[in-house]
């Protein structure tokens, strides 16, 4: 049977077989959430974690949750602290159907945990780059795309503007980030580009105590003076480094942040001097689309959501819908395949093996316009789907070009090459034993 026609029959047949199938919890699906809503990275955390949480809610308020039974969300603080994210693993492990992190030194410790405990780890656009390999990693899913595709998507857009690739040989950039897993996951990455295109890479470390004190940093910058600047910050580094690219006149034009360094109080802290600071994004931004509507509907003006009503749909918020957004489309589908509605932790991971969200599925998720569709299969656990840039206008974010495809003919070969390496340094790593459903 082709999958189509499971999905299209699993659901109606769901409610009549259930009960002939163990719960694997209570009679709930049951999401933990990892968030920090305090400490020094709260302020990139706090509308992540309103966007997760309040599009979760909406289901349970507008649709009863999914498929008739309802979500259970509970928040587990971690304030960015990776023992403190083991310890809601720990705490979560026993009910949870789907981790997420929400943090890269989180996902690198629970990868070997969660592949040995056969939960799945849903790292949307953060973590380990190469589990996008999911013949490698078959519990850990990274979609819409990995840190490597985010950098390579800045230089293919540096490149347009200098007149092409080859127009990269002589050129400076610099490359500021966070001095822990998150910040160095692309380095090799932009080393090897730099290699292969002829661009000099100069590093520029933030310690992690030392965010908020990026003056050592940017006199550098000012004193190496790069052509492009691109940022791998999060937290309180992003602000601080846009305040700090103000202050000696850094071009902002030519300053670009991945997806984690585009909160609307990150641009916001240099004001109109920071207009033309660039990011890269994969939803839409502002409040103008069906879903975001339903939302502030039922949760947000109904008084049941943390957010601050002049913060809603900031870009982070969107951020953490459409992390919230995945969960349960890939528990929908998981539905769909095993003809349950109640399902465990390794349906919910062949929900994500399956995901595949076209334009026809965005429509009807309120979501047109606010995302690219997003397929992923037994292999690859990313999609490496398209991208595009938000310029920042003194005030708001806005568009500021087409969406585009990272460079996955380059990319894909390094992350499987990465993988390989992976396993070799954590061996003995377990083989793959998990039957694939693609059809």
């Amino acid at each position: 049977m082709k999958l189509k026609s499971i999905l299209a029959g699993g659901l109606l047949a769901a409610m009549a077989v259930s009960a002939a199938y163990p719960a694997f919890a209570e009679d709930v699906l049951d999401v933990p959430l990892f968030t920090y809503r305090t400490g020094p990275y709260a302020g990139s955390g706090v509308p992540i974690a309103n966007g997760m949480s309040d599009y979760l809610e909406m289901l349970n308020e507008r649709d009863g949750g999914i498929n008739g039974l309802k979500i259970k969300v509970t928040e587990c603080e971690t304030g960015y602290d990776t023992q403190k994210g083991l310890e809601c693993y720990e705490q979560t492990k026993g009910t949870g159907l789907i981790m997420t992190p929400y943090s890269t030194g989180i996902t690198l410790a629970v990868i070997p945990k969660a592949t040995v405990d056969k939960i799945p780890v849903l790292s949307m656009a953060y973590g380990l780059s190469a589990a996008a390999v999911g013949d490698t990693f078959p519990w850990i899913f990274n979609p819409p795309d990995t840190y490597w595709d985010g950098a390579s998507a800045i230089i293919i857009d540096i490149a347009n503007r200098e007149g092409g690739l080859e127009n990269l040989k002589g050129k400076k950039i610099g490359f500021i980030y966070l001095d822990a897993g998150y910040g160095k996951e692309p380095i090799p990455l932009l080393e090897e580009f730099s290699q292969k295109y002829g661009f000099e890479l100069t590093q520029y470390p933030v310690p992690g105590k030392e965010m908020q004190n990026q003056s050592a940093q940017w006199l550098n910058v000012r004193r190496d003076n790069p052509d492009y600047m691109i940022m791998w910050g999060w937290g309180a580094m992003n602000p601080t480094a846009v305040k700090e690219a103000t202050k000696i006149g850094y071009p902002m034009d030519r300053f670009y942040g991945v997806w984690w360094s585009g909160g609307n109080d990150d641009a916001g802290a240099g004001g109109e001097a920071a207009k033309g600071y660039r990011t890269l994004n994969f939803h839409g931004v502002g409040k103008d689309y069906p879903v975001l509507q339903d939302i502030k509907k039922h949760i947000v003006d109904a008084g049941k959501s943390h957010v601050d009503p002049a913060k809603f749909a900031d870009n982070l918020y969107n951020r953490g819908v459409y992390n919230s957004m995945l969960i349960a489309e890939a528990i929908r589908t998981a539905q769909a395949i095993s003809g349950k509605t109640n399902v465990t932790p390794a349906d919910v991971r062949n929900g994500l093996e399956n995901l595949n969200i076209d334009e026809a599925r965005i429509k009807e998720l309120g979501m047109e316009g606010f995302m690219a569709p997003v397929k992923l299969t037994c292999s690859d656990h990313s999609g490496h789907h398209k991208v595009y840039i938000v310029e920042w206008d003194g005030k708001d974010w806005k568009q500021a070009g087409d969406w585009f495809e990272p460079m996955t003919d380059v990319v894909r070969p390094m992350l499987e090459a990465a993988a390989k390496d992976y396993v070799e340094k954590n061996a003995p790593w377990p083989a793959r034993d998990e039957a694939c459903l693609n059809k």
